[in-house]
């Protein structure tokens, strides 16, 4: 029997979100309007969001020495956080992401892997992932999600990916390796169209090579559920202005997988996530306004009965 709904697996990172009125060209400065030194990471955003929601969470990170006795690490404990299964390089910093977002929305991340090399030769906690009802794998090394994926299903543990910002890291191999061994394909519309360019596949094809789910997020614009059992389900975004969109995707995935392990069909986790994502983007950083459960939900209620 598990004892934990879901674990996500990839990074946690130290974040310094900042703000500029526009980007400047090659060669030249830009003033940084704000700057805040937050906390990160994909799966992390993923754990810590799921918690918050009521779900009993685990990670799996490389991180380094100076996660230890963090701001970062006690928060998680508090929050419930499994850390158990940790990667620690103590000759590395913990991995460390600087977002820049302009007047428009737009967003140039850079992202110091620090410890994050240290995942490609550590080994795949079997029993962790055997712990969890499901696994989520976040933005991270390839290679390690690759065994991840394989792990988890050999456990019949259901298996979310996202490969995020980390695309561009997969080769189309390495990225077949990962989804056929998936139940849920996350990414928004311009990762889901880089994922059927590169692989020279539309939806079903990407579907028959083994994700049962494909959810493409469109920001305000909604999302679109693809299923083997079911038609096309399109679901509205609870729309509230952006302070700040980073994290807005990871605590989507987060509302959603940790719904459809409870039992939610496909459309009522797509909307408690679109409650739960809506909250996140109303402050700046991925973690600094997670909603408990009664307040996604209650949202949730509020926007699609009206």
């Amino acid at each position: 029997m598990s004892s934990r709904d879901l674990l996500a697996v990839g990074h946690t990172a130290f974040d310094y979100i900042m703000t500029v009125d526009e980007f400047p060209p090659a060669n030249q400065a830009a003033p940084i309007l704000t700057m805040k030194n937050l906390n990160g990471g994909a799966a992390a955003n993923v754990a810590m969001i799921g918690a918050t929601l009521g779900a009993k969470t685990s990670l799996v990170s490389a991180v380094g020495e100076d996660f230890i006795d963090s701001r970062y690490q006690k928060a998680m404990i508090e929050a419930g956080v499994n850390i158990d299964s940790m990667i620690y390089d103590m000759e590395s910093n913990t991995p460390t992401a600087f977002v820049m977002t302009n007047k428009h929305g737009d967003q140039i991340s850079y992202f110091h892997w620090g410890a994050g090399k240290a995942f490609h030769d550590s080994e795949v906690p079997r029993d962790t992932i055997k712990d969890a009802k499901a696994v989520h794998l976040a933005t991270g090394d390839p290679h390690y999600n690759c065994k991840a994926a394989i792990v988890a299903k050999e456990e019949e543990r259901l298996v979310s990916f996202d490969p995020g910002q980390d695309l561009g890291m997969y080769s189309p191999k390495k990225l077949v390796e990962v989804i056929k061994n998936c139940n849920i394909l996350f990414g928004n519309h311009h990762e889901i169209k880089r994922i059927l360019d590169s692989l020279k596949v539309d939806i079903e094809g990407l579907m028959a090579l083994g994700p049962e789910i494909v959810l493409k997020t469109c920001g305000k614009e909604g999302s679109y559920i693809y299923s083997l059992d079911e038609e096309t389900i399109f679901v509205d975004a609870i729309y509230r202005p952006a302070v700040d969109p980073t994290g807005a995707g990871d605590s989507y995935k987060a509302g959603f997988v940790s719904q459809l392990i409870k039992g939610a069909t496909l459309e009522e986790a797509a909307r408690f996530a679109s409650s739960v994502s809506s909250f996140v983007v109303e402050k700046q950083g991925c973690q600094t306004n997670m909603p408990t459960y009664d307040e996604a939900y209650d949202r949730m209620v509020e926007f699609y009965e009206k």
